[in-house]
């Protein structure tokens, strides 16, 4: 009998942990493998390893450092060579003690480099710097020159804002950098001047400097430092800061080509010619330019102005100029006209007297005179003389007695709200132009008034601030008149079950002013097509050149305190229509702001007298099947409001200011700012306003209502109308009751003794006519000069 072998049970023999074999050979990790080898998932990225993911992500760093660089690149680009653009430097003082003259030459000290004007007619000061390699342009702007402060940081590239160590900003300075922040402040500077850092104590300097520096944070958050100009060294690091810096880009300014004018002279046949350096996009003399506080203008050619070159770089050497060159001329096919707005022509209308054809007609089996018969069923219709093609919607709302819209708004704020307000005015002819400006210079220059006119305007005042109260207590909320139907007095005024929703063309019964604009077909697409061919054609940024501009007046060639600078505009950019912009109420505007009462809009390089119109506004456009927005009486402190005017059409997303203007003409007050919206032409701009009527008998879901109608003619009038209450009940008007205007209404609920029936009623308004604005009172001169 074989013995059989000994062996320990399968239990008891050892088992190592398999993710502890970090000695195995590679023997046995092929023999564990079996042939298996590793595939990537299709669903994962090429990358898997931690080495290629520290590659990619070097690349990714890389790719983003050398789109930074070429950025850089092309901000810097016009600014190199020999040949490159001047630097453009705006200097603000915000207090009445600083010497913008010391500052200019405290920079130009610190690198022992002259500073001297370029001609008699420029307020502009030139310096090469040839340590930098560029050469700077400053723009000096007088103390207490908002406008003119406005128009330099306009066409800059830096911004130099002049501090006192002494003086505390006024809220006159306060205002002008609010101005600056809504127009779109270029890469700013601040610093103090030297002449008067002199007396300031050492010790105290440091605290003064850290004082300064958070208030100007508050404006510009940006800013790092204030440099001190009485310092060498402070000046030349305010030098390399604008010599060597990269500007930063206005956003509305981009694309846009813009001239400051280094040379403006008249020639014999009263061409304008402006020389300087296109800046900016491409300038093309196919589109017309506009001068600041002037207009639009045509540009019959550009010619090239190099600057003269030195034949021998040793001393002595001879300056050599160059011949002009033609870049570019207009051709009248293809440029833009002057025509900014339609010519109305009321003679090219449909005639409403009918024909020879329709009278023989409507003679036919009818017999002379005779009115057709209302077929049964129905309700005999008033016939009613329209004009040939409207439509049966339209001549639905032709009131037989129509009286003026100013009358009839005029009447609305002597019910409603507390007195007459000066509404629309009627349109002048353009031969009357100068008789307005006229007139208005003498209203803006100051006159001492008598008592009695003074107390009159403050009662004036004072119950204007009551009807802003009370607008806001009872909204749209008025009183109907008793000495007047009401009927008669809102006739224009229609009932609308839905303001959302109710259907409302947008083209009927449309105010003259209408002829004269123009529409957009597709707005987003023509502004596409116009920035693709701007980037095709005209000189490009960078060029020296003289502009040869046709027709402008004299007065726009004087040296005033502002830079002369030519602004290039897109196609279409001339013609009117109604602009829509959103703004915000400034929180330093203090007194009431009412919808068409007289401001200065600021948008771009344009400046234009407006009254404008104020809707709600409401994102994604509205709900509902129309574009109607309720009108608003007041701009509101805190909320977002749409601000309607008539004015050139503009593109791209560019900042709004609207001002307003003091017995100061050169310290307006600043009331609002935003962005321009849409050109929106059907947009339905809806002024409501509500009856309210007191239930005087209520017997659960009926109720016996007075005070909102004084005849009955008025109650079958609005019978169709529907009611409701501040409780939320809806309603209607079952029957009148006596002739002192009672009437008993139906709701959908019961109705509570103390709650209030209402009626909306609501009418569609347009504002006023705009022209441009020009400096009124501003001094022709050039204040201090500066000696070479």
């Amino acid at each position: 009998m074989v013995a059989e072998a000994h062996h320990h049970r399968s239990t008891l023999k050892q088992k190592n942990k398999p993710f502890k074999s970090h000695h195995a050979t590679k023997s046995a990790l092929k023999d564990i493998a079996k042939g298996r080898t590793a595939r990537q998932s299709t669903k994962s990225p090429a990358v898997s390893t931690v080495a290629q993911a520290r590659l990619n992500r070097r690349n990714t760093q890389k790719q983003a450092q050398a789109t930074k660089r070429a950025s850089l690149v092309a901000a810097t680009r016009i600014f190199n060579g020999t040949d490159g653009a001047p630097r453009i430097v705006a200097i603000i003082p915000l207090s009445e003690d600083i010497d913008t003259r010391a500052c200019i030459q405290a920079l130009g000290s610190c690198v022992d480099e002259e500073i001297h004007g370029i001609n008699e007619n420029t307020n502009i000061w030139t310096m090469k710097t040839s340590r930098f390699k560029t050469s700077l342009q400053f723009l000096p702007v007088p103390f207490a020159r908002p406008f003119a402060a406005l128009d330099a940081a306009r066409a800059a590239d830096y911004t130099l804002l002049l501090l006192s160590p002494t003086i505390e900003v006024t809220p006159a300075g306060d205002t002008l950098l609010r101005m600056l922040q809504a127009q779109g402040l270029p890469t700013a500077i601040a610093a103090i001047p030297p002449t008067i850092t002199e007396d300031l104590d050492a010790k105290a300097r440091p605290a003064v400097l850290k004082s300064l520096l958070s208030f100007i944070q508050y404006f510009d958050p940006a800013q790092r430092r204030v440099f001190d100009l009485s310092a060498p060294a402070d000046s030349l690091n305010t030098l390399r800061a604008l010599a060597e810096g990269c500007p930063g880009e206005v956003k509305w300014r981009a694309g846009r080509p813009w001239v400051v004018g280094e040379s403006v002279e008249r020639d014999e046949s009263g061409v304008l010619k402006v020389t300087g350096v296109v800046r900016g996009g491409r300038l093309s003399p196919d589109r017309l330019v506009h001068i600041p506080n002037h207009g639009d203008y045509l540009v019959s050619k550009i010619l090239s102005a190099p600057l003269p070159r030195t034949k021998h770089a040793r001393p002595g050497g001879m300056d050599v100029e160059a011949e002009p060159v033609l870049l570019a001329e207009r051709v009248t096919s293809s440029a833009d006209s002057l025509v900014s707005t339609n010519v109305a022509d009321d003679m090219a209308n449909e005639q409403t007297w009918p024909t020879e054809e329709e009278m023989a007609g409507a003679l036919q089996g009818t017999g002379e005179g005779e009115v057709p018969d209302a077929k049964k069923g129905t309700t005999p219709k008033r016939i009613k003389r329209i004009p040939k093609g409207m439509t049966e919607y339209q001549a639905s709302w032709i009131v037989d007695e129509s009286e003026d819209e100013d009358q009839d708004e005029e009447r609305e704020d002597q019910d409603g709200e507390g007195g007459p307000i000066d509404e629309d005015e009627e349109m002048v002819l353009a031969d009357d132009a100068l008789d307005m400006e006229s007139e208005r210079k003498s209203v803006v220059a100051f006159q001492e008034l008598d008592m009695e006119e003074e107390q009159k305007q403050l009662t004036s005042w004072r119950k204007r601030s009551q009807e802003e109260q009370d607008a806001q207590d009872f909204p749209d909320e008025i009183d109907t008149p008793q000495d007047i139907p009401a009927r008669t007095r809102f006739a224009r005024f229609r009932g609308l079950r839905s303001l959302r929703t109710s259907p409302w063309d947008p083209y009927e019964n449309l105010p003259g002013e209408y002829a004269r604009i123009f529409e957009f077909e597709d707005f987003k697409r023509t502004e596409r097509d116009l920035w693709r061919e701007l980037e095709e054609s005209g000189v490009a940024p960078g060029t020296r050149v003289t502009i040869f501009i046709e027709g402008v007046p004299q007065e726009a060639s004087v040296p005033t305190e502002s830079p002369f600078v030519l602004y290039g505009l897109l196609k279409h950019e001339h013609k009117k229509t109604v602009l829509h912009f959103t703004v915000q109420r400034n929180t330093e505007c203090e007194g009431s702001v009412r919808s068409k009462d007289p401001l200065i809009l600021c948008y771009g390089p344009r400046r234009l007298r407006v009254n404008p119109v104020y809707s709600q506004h409401t994102r994604g456009g509205g709900k509902g099947a129309n574009n109607v927005h309720k009108f608003e009486r007041f701009l509101w402190h805190g909320t977002t409001t749409v601000a309607s005017v008539y004015a050139p059409i503009a593109f791209g997303k560019q900042p709004c200011m609207l001002l307003r203007e003091t017995t100061n003409p050169q310290t307006p007050e600043l009331v609002a700012m935003g962005t321009f919206m849409n050109p929106d032409t059907s947009r339905i701009i809806a002024k409501r306003i509500i009856l309210t009527g007191h239930p005087f008998k209520v017997h659960k879901k009926t109720a016996t209502v007075r005070y909102m109608f004084f005849n009955p003619d008025d109650i079958q009038y609005f019978k169709p109308i529907q009611l409701f209450t501040k409780h939320g009940r809806t309603g209607h008007i079952r029957e009148s009751l006596g002739t002192h205007g009672y009437f008993k209404a139906h709701f959908d609920g019961p109705v509570n003794q103390m709650d209030t029936v209402c009626m909306s009623l609501y009418k569609r308004v347009y504002p006023r006519w705009s022209e441009n604005w020009a400096t009124l009172g501003a001094s022709s001169g050039r204040g201090d000069e500066m000696e070479e």
